[in-house]
């Protein structure tokens, strides 16, 4: 199920005596925790099943038209429309219709159904602080306290707003609100450690241009890097005195000048924030000046502003953190894409009939391997085989892994083994990074049981005669790609019918449980032994049960490879 957000119309195109889309806004979330941000416009907004409602909620159990949201002087007003299950307002019913001050949550009286969160921007949050407390004879204690409350209003929208640059801008709205300053900027330290502006707002509403800024910012940075928790500079233009840092108010026409630090914080897992101490915590810098009024610090301002400061550094730390989540989701999509591609590029079809069988597996230990293996006929009389393990972990082995299939695939049928494997050394030797390698079990099976191989430094492949004895075919030459100029010498096994030959990489002696106790080269043999009589897939069957038996779903630190050949003669 998903929320469609309708026809809405362009957020330039605004009627006029309308105010603009970015004034209130939705947070839908669906049954299954998704997220969008949708502009509440145009009025009367309607949500409902039936597809011409402005919010289309794709639920059976919601009414063909549920609710709708008007606007009349400024307020925001919510409605049931005879919707059969009801509307709900922070679980109370609404029972014909209710008023919306901000950050309610909506919900359509079917449980595990849509959320919907009413969000406001800076200008409602600056109509709420500057609204009268009952009882409130204009003591200072009374209106900071209903400063605080507009404060946690401003906190409130933190945690339902998708746009990082609206709460911001919220934010240093809310700001000018408790200080009286007439302009605000927001400035974060880019890559190289310079100040930038992300927000800029005039007092009253409504956004600045960046150079608007003519304070040089390296006076900016100079009062952020001595770590006050506040500086301030203030002006008195009767006053003979314009010793620095007066000097510069006087020359830009202000009165008077507050910087607040924003600093990067730990969020930890119970959402408590944490300060960081050090001098490298600066995130930027919230800064506000005026030109005819001094900027108000008294009477709990001074403590508002630093919490307003502290929201902000959450901010953007929590939007940091989503950007690293989502690269990271790319990155994990992107690696998810790749596997399925080299997992296409294993043999889809392994000979099951006939005089060669085959029987194999490979499993990845990270979402891309560096194992791999591959069978191809040579004619009708031979049969061409290879296993292979690239040194390392992650997307450099998978390619490489799959340059060496390629590489397999192109000259088995047309060249012999030692030349393939020169080939295949000399360019790793040259072009690969540095320290990375491969063993590979490379060989060549004709209907006469000839078997013609090449260990380059792979783990020995098990022989199993038909009487049971086993033979280790041992490594014959270095791995490719280790030691230039390196020569690949062959050895030779005759077989029998019913003769098999076992393949593996090292993940597969390597394999551990949760005692940390490796699986190793005698497991493995007792595990042939004990399947050493049954058909060619249920071997490679017994002997991967085995493994995953010892192992328990421990996580492994490299790739599973098994490979199982018979020969039937």
């Amino acid at each position: 199920m998903t929320a469609d957000p309708g026809n809405l119309p362009d957020p330039e195109e605004v009627a006029p005596g309308e105010t603009s889309l970015a004034d209130a806004a939705l947070l839908v979330v669906d049954p299954n925790g998704r997220r969008m941000r949708v502009p509440l416009f145009p009025f009367p907004f309607r949500m409902g099943r039936a597809p011409d409602n402005n919010l289309v909620l794709r639920d059976t159990r919601v009414s063909r038209n549920h609710a709708q949201i008007s606007r009349g002087d400024g307020h925001y007003v919510l409605e049931d429309l005879g919707s059969r299950h009801g509307v709900w307002v922070n679980g109370e019913r609404v029972e014909n219709s209710r008023r919306l001050e901000g950050a309610e949550r909506i919900e359509f009286g079917v449980p595990d159904g849509y959320q919907v969160h009413f969000t406001r921007s800076g200008d409602e949050i600056r109509k709420l602080m500057a609204r009268p407390v009952a009882g409130d004879t204009g003591r200072t204690g009374g209106s900071n306290l209903e400063k605080l409350r507009a404060v946690l209003e401003v906190a409130r929208s933190l945690q339902s707003s998708f746009s990082t640059d609206d709460v911001l801008n919220t934010v240093l709205d809310a700001s000018l609100s408790v200080t009286g300053a007439e302009r605000g900027f927001l400035l974060l330290l880019n890559e190289d450690g310079e100040l930038q502006v992300r927000c800029a707002r005039a007092a009253g509403g409504g956004p600045l241009p960046a150079d608007a800024l003519r304070v040089p910012r390296r006076l900016i940075k100079q009062s952020l890097e001595t770590r006050r928790d506040l500086f301030s500079m203030s002006f008195d233009p009767t006053s003979a005195d314009e010793r620095s840092p007066g000097n510069t108010i006087t020359d830009l026409e202000l009165r008077s000048v507050v910087c607040v630090p924003l600093v990067r914080v730990n969020l930890s897992g119970n959402q408590a924030t944490q300060l960081l101490a050090t001098s490298t915590a600066n995130a930027g810098v919230l800064y506000m000046d005026s030109r005819v009024t001094s900027v108000d610090l008294a009477g709990g301002n001074r403590e508002l502003l630093q919490t307003l400061a502290i929201e902000a550094s959450t901010v953007l730390e929590n939007a940091r953190l989503l950007e690293e989540q989502r690269q990271k989701e790319r990155i994990e999509e992107e690696l998810d894409v790749a596997r399925r591609i080299q997992q296409s590029l294993l043999p889809r079809h392994l000979p099951a009939e006939g005089w060669f069988v085959v029987a194999g597996s490979s499993q990845s230990s990270h979402q891309v391997g560096g194992d791999y293996f591959d069978v191809v006929a040579i004619g009708p009389e031979t049969w061409s085989l290879v296993v292979a393990d690239v040194s390392g972990k992650g997307v450099s082995s998978a390619l490489l892994a799959s340059f060496l299939q390629g590489a397999f695939l192109s000259a088995s049928s047309t060249t012999d083994i030692p030349e393939v494997l020169a080939r295949v050394n000399a360019f790793l030797s040259d072009r690969a990074e540095h320290g990375k390698y491969a063993t590979m079990f490379y060989s060549k099976l004709d209907r006469a049981g000839r078997l013609t191989y090449a260990n380059a430094g792979h783990c020995p492949a098990l022989l199993v005669r038909k009487n049971g004895a086993i033979e280790g075919l041992e490594a014959t030459s270095m791995p490719v790609g280790l030691v230039p100029d390196t020569s690949f010498a062959l050895d030779k096994r005759q077989l029998e019918p019913g003769d098999r030959i076992v393949l593996y990489t090292d993940g597969i002696t390597e394999a551990q449980n949760d005692s940390s106790e490796f699986f190793g080269r005698k497991r493995l043999r007792e595990a042939v032994e004990r399947a050493g009589g049954s058909p060619c897939s249920e071997m490679h069957g017994k002997i991967m049960e085995a493994i995953l038996d010892f192992t328990a779903g421990a996580e492994q630190a490299d790739d599973l490879t098994l490979v199982v050949v018979e020969y039937r003669g």
